[in-house]
């Protein structure tokens, strides 16, 4: 079974949109990668749901449901697959929290982020969804060098960077 990441703007189809629809069918995907990425989708698959916009935040999963066939309503080219509500997340994940994960360095999100369909590995899928059942984490404030302390990553250049 893989796993992906689909991102939709909450303004055109939310999460609560799929859960009340029960399925629909993912279309609009017009990138070459992107489109690549949906062509790779089988029955079975998990699907991470995140709201891009203004809320930026994973917010559910789905299922896929059907084996990706060209959209016949897009002139463009396009595909589409069925995609099932499983869940909705206990709570929403922020994308501000997700990047201070550790081990989500190399997280396709952050180094793709234009995609609207993305391929997430296991060890990414445990940490996101890991993120669930944990309070929000607090954002660090104050000066850049204690928001390096509080998130145990120095600033570049700084002096602890040096010493290490």
């Amino acid at each position: 079974m893989a796993r992906w990441l689909v991102k939709s703007d909450p303004e055109d189809y939310a999460f609560a949109d799929l859960e009340r629809d029960g399925r629909t069918e993912w279309t609009g995907v017009h990138n070459a990668l992107a489109l690549r990425h949906l062509r790779s989708m089988a029955p079975g698959d998990a699907v991470l749901v995140y709201h891009s916009g203004g809320e930026r935040a994973a917010v559910g999963l789905a299922r896929v449901e059907s084996v990706p066939r060209p959209d016949p309503r897009d002139a463009r080219g396009s595909w589409t697959v069925t995609l099932a509500a499983t869940r909705r997340l206990a709570r929403a994940i922020p994308l501000d929290e997700l990047r201070r994960v550790p081990g989500l360095d190399g997280f396709v999100l952050f180094r793709m982020g234009r995609l609207s369909v993305l391929p997430v590995s296991a060890r990414e899928w445990a940490r996101v969804l890991a993120r669930e059942s944990l309070a929000a984490a607090p954002r660090p404030t104050g000066s850049p060098a204690a928001r390096a302390r509080a998130t145990g990553s120095p600033r570049r250049g700084s002096a602890e960077r040096r010493r290490r």
